[in-house]
Protein backbone atom coordinates (compact mmCIF):
# COMPACT_ATOMS: atom_id res chain seq x y z
CA UNK A 1 0.00 0.00 0.00
CA UNK A 2 1.47 3.19 -0.81
CA UNK A 3 1.76 6.21 1.32
CA UNK A 4 2.00 9.88 1.84
CA UNK A 5 5.41 11.11 1.68
CA UNK A 6 7.43 10.89 4.99
CA UNK A 7 8.48 14.59 5.84
CA UNK A 8 8.20 14.34 9.97
CA UNK A 9 10.49 11.62 11.42
CA UNK A 10 10.05 10.65 15.24
CA UNK A 11 12.36 12.22 17.95
CA UNK A 12 13.85 10.40 20.65
CA UNK A 13 11.82 10.59 23.69
CA UNK A 14 14.27 8.54 25.98
CA UNK A 15 15.19 11.23 28.38
CA UNK A 16 11.25 11.30 29.40
CA UNK A 17 11.38 7.57 30.50
CA UNK A 18 11.37 8.03 33.96
CA UNK A 19 8.58 9.91 35.24
CA UNK A 20 7.43 10.73 38.90
CA UNK A 21 4.03 8.43 38.44
CA UNK A 22 5.92 4.77 38.36
CA UNK A 23 4.93 4.39 34.97
CA UNK A 24 7.44 4.77 32.57
CA UNK A 25 7.23 7.89 30.26
CA UNK A 26 4.46 9.35 32.42
CA UNK A 27 4.64 12.74 34.39
CA UNK A 28 3.22 14.40 36.77
CA UNK A 29 2.93 18.08 37.62
CA UNK A 30 1.49 19.37 40.76
CA UNK A 31 0.70 23.30 40.86
CA UNK A 32 -0.28 22.71 44.85
CA UNK A 33 -3.14 24.87 44.27
CA UNK A 34 -6.72 23.84 43.52
CA UNK A 35 -7.77 22.89 39.96
CA UNK A 36 -8.25 20.63 37.97
CA UNK A 37 -5.76 16.76 37.06
CA UNK A 38 -5.71 17.76 32.97
CA UNK A 39 -4.27 15.14 30.83
CA UNK A 40 -2.41 15.40 27.38
CA UNK A 41 -1.46 12.14 25.92
CA UNK A 42 0.37 11.43 23.06
CA UNK A 43 1.22 8.02 20.81
CA UNK A 44 -1.80 6.57 21.24
CA UNK A 45 -0.73 5.05 17.96
CA UNK A 46 3.48 4.64 17.27
CA UNK A 47 3.41 6.47 13.71
CA UNK A 48 1.25 9.32 14.91
CA UNK A 49 4.52 11.61 15.70
CA UNK A 50 2.86 14.98 16.21
CA UNK A 51 2.02 14.50 19.67
CA UNK A 52 5.76 13.58 20.81
CA UNK A 53 6.94 16.74 19.41
CA UNK A 54 4.13 18.86 21.27
CA UNK A 55 4.91 17.40 24.88
CA UNK A 56 8.89 17.47 23.77
CA UNK A 57 8.03 21.16 22.78
CA UNK A 58 6.38 21.62 26.82
CA UNK A 59 8.73 20.12 28.29
CA UNK A 60 11.68 22.20 26.47
CA UNK A 61 9.63 24.91 27.96
CA UNK A 62 9.49 24.15 31.44
CA UNK A 63 6.03 23.44 32.08
CA UNK A 64 4.73 24.24 35.30
CA UNK A 65 0.60 24.24 35.54
CA UNK A 66 -0.56 27.54 36.67
CA UNK A 67 -3.31 25.58 38.74
CA UNK A 68 -4.44 22.14 39.49
CA UNK A 69 -2.52 18.84 37.93
CA UNK A 70 -0.84 18.51 34.53
CA UNK A 71 -0.08 14.93 33.83
CA UNK A 72 2.02 14.47 30.33
CA UNK A 73 2.02 10.93 28.78
CA UNK A 74 3.23 9.61 26.10
CA UNK A 75 0.97 5.69 24.97
CA UNK A 76 2.40 3.19 23.39
CA UNK A 77 6.26 4.07 23.01
CA UNK A 78 7.15 0.31 22.05
CA UNK A 79 5.16 0.66 18.55
CA UNK A 80 6.82 4.38 18.33
CA UNK A 81 10.47 2.82 18.92
CA UNK A 82 9.73 0.66 16.04
CA UNK A 83 8.88 3.28 13.13
CA UNK A 84 10.59 2.87 10.03
CA UNK A 85 10.45 5.77 7.67
CA UNK A 86 10.54 2.75 4.74
CA UNK A 87 7.42 1.35 6.36
CA UNK A 88 5.53 4.12 8.33
CA UNK A 89 2.27 2.86 8.45
CA UNK A 90 3.65 -0.74 10.44
CA UNK A 91 4.39 0.93 13.43
CA UNK A 92 0.21 2.20 14.33
CA UNK A 93 0.86 -0.95 16.86
CA UNK A 94 2.78 -4.09 17.50
CA UNK A 95 -0.37 -6.67 18.30
CA UNK A 96 -3.55 -4.49 18.48
CA UNK A 97 -4.79 -1.07 18.38
CA UNK A 98 -4.52 0.67 21.37
CA UNK A 99 -7.22 2.87 21.13
CA UNK A 100 -9.73 0.21 20.54
CA UNK A 101 -9.27 -1.46 24.30
CA UNK A 102 -10.88 1.03 26.59
CA UNK A 103 -13.67 -0.70 28.23
CA UNK A 104 -13.63 -2.88 31.52
CA UNK A 105 -14.57 -5.45 29.65
CA UNK A 106 -11.37 -5.48 27.70
CA UNK A 107 -9.33 -4.22 30.26
CA UNK A 108 -10.42 -7.16 33.25
CA UNK A 109 -9.95 -9.73 30.85
CA UNK A 110 -8.30 -12.80 29.76
CA UNK A 111 -6.54 -11.24 26.34
CA UNK A 112 -2.99 -10.18 26.61
CA UNK A 113 -1.40 -8.43 24.05
CA UNK A 114 1.49 -5.14 23.84
CA UNK A 115 -1.10 -2.77 24.18
CA UNK A 116 -3.47 -4.31 26.51
CA UNK A 117 -0.42 -4.33 29.30
CA UNK A 118 0.43 -0.92 28.36
CA UNK A 119 -3.35 0.43 28.53
CA UNK A 120 -3.62 -1.72 32.11
CA UNK A 121 -0.81 0.18 33.35
CA UNK A 122 -2.02 3.53 32.16
CA UNK A 123 -5.59 2.94 33.26
CA UNK A 124 -4.96 3.91 37.24
CA UNK A 125 -2.99 7.38 35.62
CA UNK A 126 -6.57 7.96 33.44
CA UNK A 127 -8.79 6.77 36.03
CA UNK A 128 -7.37 9.83 38.12
CA UNK A 129 -7.99 12.74 35.47
CA UNK A 130 -10.27 15.15 35.29
CA UNK A 131 -10.02 16.62 31.28
CA UNK A 132 -8.20 14.39 29.12
CA UNK A 133 -6.63 15.52 25.15
CA UNK A 134 -5.78 12.69 23.10
CA UNK A 135 -3.10 13.48 20.39
CA UNK A 136 -3.89 11.90 17.05
CA UNK A 137 -3.27 12.34 12.95
CA UNK A 138 -4.83 10.80 9.87
CA UNK A 139 -3.82 8.58 7.15
CA UNK A 140 -4.74 11.20 4.68
CA UNK A 141 -4.30 14.37 3.53
CA UNK A 142 -7.61 15.82 5.49
CA UNK A 143 -8.21 18.71 7.49
CA UNK A 144 -7.59 18.56 10.85
CA UNK A 145 -10.90 17.05 13.02
CA UNK A 146 -11.78 17.52 16.65
CA UNK A 147 -13.78 14.39 17.35
CA UNK A 148 -15.60 15.09 20.83
CA UNK A 149 -17.72 12.31 21.29
CA UNK A 150 -21.73 12.15 21.14
CA UNK A 151 -22.54 13.92 24.35
CA UNK A 152 -22.96 17.89 24.78
CA UNK A 153 -20.40 18.15 27.43
CA UNK A 154 -17.53 17.01 24.94
CA UNK A 155 -19.18 19.94 22.18
CA UNK A 156 -19.18 22.28 25.03
CA UNK A 157 -15.49 21.51 25.49
CA UNK A 158 -14.60 21.15 22.06
CA UNK A 159 -16.59 24.46 21.17
CA UNK A 160 -14.15 26.30 24.60
CA UNK A 161 -10.99 25.53 22.93
CA UNK A 162 -11.73 26.89 19.50
CA UNK A 163 -9.42 24.38 17.45
CA UNK A 164 -9.39 22.82 14.91
CA UNK A 165 -12.07 24.45 12.68
CA UNK A 166 -13.93 20.99 11.96
CA UNK A 167 -15.80 19.22 15.34
CA UNK A 168 -17.22 15.64 15.00
CA UNK A 169 -19.41 14.50 17.39
CA UNK A 170 -19.36 10.34 16.76
CA UNK A 171 -19.86 7.27 18.79
CA UNK A 172 -16.82 5.78 17.88
CA UNK A 173 -15.95 2.19 16.53
CA UNK A 174 -17.44 -1.26 16.19
CA UNK A 175 -14.23 -2.61 16.95
CA UNK A 176 -13.77 -1.35 20.42
CA UNK A 177 -13.89 1.53 22.62
CA UNK A 178 -11.59 4.24 22.12
CA UNK A 179 -9.29 6.25 25.36
CA UNK A 180 -11.52 9.66 24.49
CA UNK A 181 -15.27 7.86 25.68
CA UNK A 182 -13.46 5.16 28.40
CA UNK A 183 -15.13 5.32 31.87
CA UNK A 184 -16.86 8.18 33.17
CA UNK A 185 -15.39 10.04 30.08
CA UNK A 186 -18.51 8.69 28.38
CA UNK A 187 -21.27 9.53 31.33
CA UNK A 188 -23.12 11.42 30.72
CA UNK A 189 -23.91 11.87 34.28
CA UNK A 190 -19.82 12.82 35.10
CA UNK A 191 -18.47 16.26 34.46
CA UNK A 192 -14.98 14.27 33.48
CA UNK A 193 -14.35 14.90 29.85
CA UNK A 194 -12.38 13.85 27.06
CA UNK A 195 -11.42 15.13 23.52
CA UNK A 196 -9.15 13.28 20.69
CA UNK A 197 -7.91 15.70 17.50
CA UNK A 198 -6.55 14.49 14.62
CA UNK A 199 -4.44 16.72 13.47
CA UNK A 200 -3.82 16.35 9.82
CA UNK A 201 -1.63 13.43 7.67
CA UNK A 202 1.14 11.35 9.74
CA UNK A 203 3.73 12.90 8.69
CA UNK A 204 3.16 16.25 6.89
CA UNK A 205 5.46 18.73 9.32
CA UNK A 206 1.98 20.91 9.68
CA UNK A 207 0.48 18.28 11.85
CA UNK A 208 2.65 19.41 14.71
CA UNK A 209 1.56 23.06 14.38
CA UNK A 210 -1.79 21.80 14.90
CA UNK A 211 -0.92 19.51 17.44
CA UNK A 212 0.87 22.21 19.31
CA UNK A 213 -2.20 24.90 18.93
CA UNK A 214 -4.92 22.62 19.76
CA UNK A 215 -2.77 21.72 23.01
CA UNK A 216 -2.04 25.00 24.15
CA UNK A 217 -5.42 26.49 23.82
CA UNK A 218 -6.69 23.26 25.57
CA UNK A 219 -4.42 24.28 28.37
CA UNK A 220 -5.03 27.77 28.15
CA UNK A 221 -9.30 26.99 28.45
CA UNK A 222 -8.71 24.79 31.97
CA UNK A 223 -6.43 27.56 33.00
CA UNK A 224 -3.47 25.52 33.55
CA UNK A 225 -1.02 27.58 31.66
CA UNK A 226 -0.87 31.60 31.33
CA UNK A 227 -1.04 33.34 27.31
CA UNK A 228 2.48 34.12 28.21
CA UNK A 229 3.64 31.17 28.18
CA UNK A 230 1.26 30.37 25.00
CA UNK A 231 1.46 33.28 23.28
CA UNK A 232 4.92 32.39 21.50
CA UNK A 233 3.85 29.11 19.96
CA UNK A 234 0.29 30.09 18.59
CA UNK A 235 -0.45 31.73 15.54
CA UNK A 236 -1.39 35.45 15.64
CA UNK A 237 -4.55 34.91 13.67
CA UNK A 238 -8.23 34.19 15.45
CA UNK A 239 -8.79 30.43 14.76
CA UNK A 240 -11.86 30.73 12.23
CA UNK A 241 -15.61 29.80 13.36
CA UNK A 242 -15.98 25.93 14.21
CA UNK A 243 -18.31 23.96 12.30
CA UNK A 244 -20.17 20.95 13.37
CA UNK A 245 -20.36 17.17 11.68
CA UNK A 246 -22.95 14.54 13.22
CA UNK A 247 -22.12 11.10 12.94
CA UNK A 248 -24.86 8.74 11.72
CA UNK A 249 -22.45 5.71 12.41
CA UNK A 250 -19.66 3.85 10.91
CA UNK A 251 -19.09 1.48 7.95
CA UNK A 252 -17.51 -1.74 9.52
CA UNK A 253 -15.98 -3.69 6.84
CA UNK A 254 -17.56 -7.09 6.41
CA UNK A 255 -15.14 -9.18 4.27
CA UNK A 256 -12.15 -9.11 2.46
CA UNK A 257 -12.76 -7.42 -0.62
CA UNK A 258 -13.81 -4.50 0.35
CA UNK A 259 -13.24 -1.25 -1.84
CA UNK A 260 -13.96 2.31 -2.10
CA UNK A 261 -14.90 3.89 -5.98
CA UNK A 262 -12.53 6.49 -5.67
CA UNK A 263 -9.37 7.48 -3.51
CA UNK A 264 -11.43 9.68 -1.09
CA UNK A 265 -9.22 12.31 1.42
CA UNK A 266 -11.84 12.92 4.00
CA UNK A 267 -14.64 15.66 4.30
CA UNK A 268 -15.93 15.46 0.93
CA UNK A 269 -19.75 15.76 0.60
CA UNK A 270 -21.64 13.80 -1.65
CA UNK A 271 -25.23 15.37 -2.88
CA UNK A 272 -27.03 12.96 -3.01
CA UNK A 273 -28.46 9.49 -0.81
CA UNK A 274 -28.22 6.32 -2.30
CA UNK A 275 -24.51 7.25 -4.09
CA UNK A 276 -22.83 4.31 -3.78
CA UNK A 277 -18.93 5.01 -2.50
CA UNK A 278 -17.91 1.45 -1.81
CA UNK A 279 -18.41 -2.10 -2.70
CA UNK A 280 -17.79 -4.58 0.51
CA UNK A 281 -18.06 -7.62 -1.75
CA UNK A 282 -21.03 -8.23 -3.63
CA UNK A 283 -22.95 -5.27 -1.34
CA UNK A 284 -22.98 -2.24 -2.39
CA UNK A 285 -22.01 0.51 0.02
CA UNK A 286 -24.72 3.76 -0.38
CA UNK A 287 -24.87 7.34 1.39
CA UNK A 288 -27.81 6.95 3.52
CA UNK A 289 -28.80 10.84 3.16
CA UNK A 290 -28.46 13.71 1.10
CA UNK A 291 -25.15 16.26 1.56
CA UNK A 292 -23.32 13.09 3.59
CA UNK A 293 -19.69 14.21 4.38
CA UNK A 294 -17.07 11.06 4.56
CA UNK A 295 -15.57 10.87 7.54
CA UNK A 296 -11.73 9.51 7.81
CA UNK A 297 -11.84 7.37 4.76
CA UNK A 298 -9.19 4.33 5.75
CA UNK A 299 -6.81 2.43 3.79
CA UNK A 300 -6.81 -0.64 6.51
CA UNK A 301 -9.16 -2.23 4.62
CA UNK A 302 -9.60 -5.14 7.75
CA UNK A 303 -12.63 -7.34 8.46
CA UNK A 304 -14.38 -5.88 11.63
CA UNK A 305 -12.40 -2.43 11.37
CA UNK A 306 -14.56 0.84 10.03
CA UNK A 307 -14.10 1.72 6.73
CA UNK A 308 -15.50 5.57 7.11
CA UNK A 309 -18.19 7.00 8.69
CA UNK A 310 -21.13 8.79 7.39
CA UNK A 311 -21.96 12.25 8.62
CA UNK A 312 -23.71 15.47 7.78
CA UNK A 313 -22.88 19.50 8.97
CA UNK A 314 -25.37 20.76 12.05
CA UNK A 315 -25.41 23.92 13.12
Amino acid sequence: MSHPPVNLLPIDISAYKVGNTGVDYVHRLDSGRPGPHVMVMALTHGNELCGAHTLNLLFENEIQPERGVLTLGFSNVAAYESFDRDNPTASRFVDEDLNRVWSAEVLDGDRQSVELARARELRPVIDAVDVLLDIHSMQLNCAPLMLCGPLPKGRELAAAVRVPETVVADEGHSAGRRMRDYGAFGDPASPRNALLVECGQHWDPSSVEVSNETTLRFLLHLGVITPDFAAPHLPADRPPAQRMIEVSGPITIRTDSFRFLTEFQGLEVIPEAGTVIANDGDEPVRTPYDDCVLIMPSRRLVPGQTAVRFGRFVN
